[in-house]
């Protein structure tokens, strides 16, 4: 259900700020609302005006530093489901997912905060209750020109009665940012979006050391993944090279190409997606590869690792410079390789495209690094790995969105296969609904 927004044809001027009458209609007969120009501080607020079809506009000046909002009160009912829909339009503005954002606080019948309705982790807060603290509605893609839809669906908490609104301009000098369509009405609640992920745990130590042998190594085992339900399988890295022969570039391979046939045919046959570590060859480049192939034996695409250690710089390894992420049947799908979950930047860089599942073939690593990707991303993660499991490193795992193992491999030749809700939000105590908070608070970088 969508609430049709007409904006009222006057405004007035108030001790410096303008509030703006806004009629809401809707199915519910949700009463009138007003939009107040509100800031933090008056020294540091921005202009705000009706645009010439209701849009709500909010304009800074050329300082530094300027934050500005509109603000408006909606009722609520605790334990009603509710939609928040609107389109944004900005311009100058450097980095709009943290300088046009909406922000959305609820509060009880005397102004006071009230209790979040979903549990958190008492290992981390002591207790598996919080306040609810505030929501962030995330960018959902383009619209007719360059307007952004912005929105999410939410419970809200049982005592909350009202729910303040905010459309903002921060941090943006001379920006423009301008919000319509605004809608904040009663909807069907988060439908679940499961999915299975799985991993492949093995030394690759058949008898046939060759590419083709190890390829044909993995088919039991992925028939075993797939045996289990599993959406996603993801093998190891480097499989083809893997008990073959140390220099890589001789065991590449074009893409598509010999590998990526074997995998599709087995993608395919079980219905599933399966993510390979390859070698690729591209003309006199070759690189270190994550291939994604989906149900109907295609190459989905591919992630050409971005950070090599010194062993592979030593055997010609060139890095790639891009972070793809790919829509899938059931969400978006990043993969990094090995090396990658030592540094920061390549999981953010998949996260803040989107990426709800990364894929990390990889050969070994350490697993605190993994855990932290996980917990600083708000992705899962899925990992395989050549790693001893008796090892205290890295493990072929399913790891969930705070870093924990939700199943991790415990013996060789077998598959890890976890079930996890990716439309099931992760609260942290004290901090909400973090993943949707990432992209509104996250540094921004300069080639952003």
């Amino acid at each position: 259900m969508r609430m049709a927004t007409t904006f009222g044809l006057f405004s007035r001027f108030l001790a410096g700020t303008v509030s703006l009458w806004v009629m809401a209609v809707n199915a519910d007969e949700r009463r009138p609302t007003e939009w107040e120009l509100k800031s933090p501080r008056p020294e540091i607020g921005v202009a705000g005006k009706l645009g010439p079809e209701g849009e709500l506009m909010l304009i800074s000046s050329d300082r530094e530093g300027l934050n500005g909002y509109w603000e408006s009160i909606y009722p609520v009912s605790g334990g009603e489901w509710l939609e928040f829909s609107a389109l944004r339009r900005c311009e100058k503005v450097k980095h709009p997912r943290r300088s046009c954002v909406v922000r959305i606080e609820w509060y009880g019948e005397n102004g006071e905060a009230v209790e979040s309705p979903h549990p958190i982790n008492p290992a981390y807060f002591g207790s598996d209750k919080d306040r609810a603290r505030p929501e962030f509605p995330r960018d959902k893609g383009f619209a007719v020109d360059d307007w952004i839809l912005v929105s999410d669906r939410y419970l809200v908490p049982d005592q909350a009665v009202t729910a303040v609104v905010q459309l903002h301009l921060r941090w943006a000098s001379g920006g423009m940012a301008e919000w319509k369509e605004i809608s904040f009405a009663p909807s069907e609640a988060l439908a679940e979006r499961k999915v299975k992920l799985a991993a492949v745990h093995t030394r690759l130590n058949q008898t046939d050391r060759t590419s083709q042998g190890n390829r044909e190594a993995l088919a039991p085992l992925i028939a075993k993944a797939a045996a289990e339900g599993a959406d996603l399988i993801v093998l190891p890295e480097l499989l083809t090279c893997r008990g073959v022969g140390s220099d890589f570039v001789e065991l590449a391979e074009a893409i598509p190409g010999p590998s990526t046939d074997y995998f599709g045919g087995l993608a395919k046959q079980h219905d599933c997606y399966i993510v390979a570590g390859l070698v690729e060859r591209d003309g006199p480049l070759a690189y270190n590869v994550a291939v994604l192939i989906g149900p109907f034996g295609e190459v989905v695409g591919k992630y050409r690792k971005v950070t090599l250690p010194r062993e592979e710089i030593a055997k010609g390894i060139a890095p790639g410079d891009e972070y793809p992420v790919f829509q899938t049947r059931f969400g978006t799908v990043g993969m990094m390789i090995c090396y990658d979950v030592f540094f920061p930047e390549v999981a953010r860089n998949l996260a803040m495209k989107g990426a709800e599942v990364i894929a990390l073939p990889i050969w070994g690593g350490n697993p605190r690094l993994a855990a932290a990707r996980c917990a600083e991303n708000g992705i899962y993660l899925v990992t395989s790995t050549y790693t001893d499991h008796e090892a205290n490193w890295m493990k072929t795992a399913i790891w969930d969105r705070e870093g924990d193992w939700l199943t991790y491999a415990q013996e060789w030749d077998s598959v890890v296969v976890h079930e996890v809700d990716l439309n099931k939000p992760t609260f942290w105590g004290g901090l909400g609904d973090f993943q949707a908070r990432i992209a509104r608070e996250a540094p921004v970088h300069i080639d952003e």
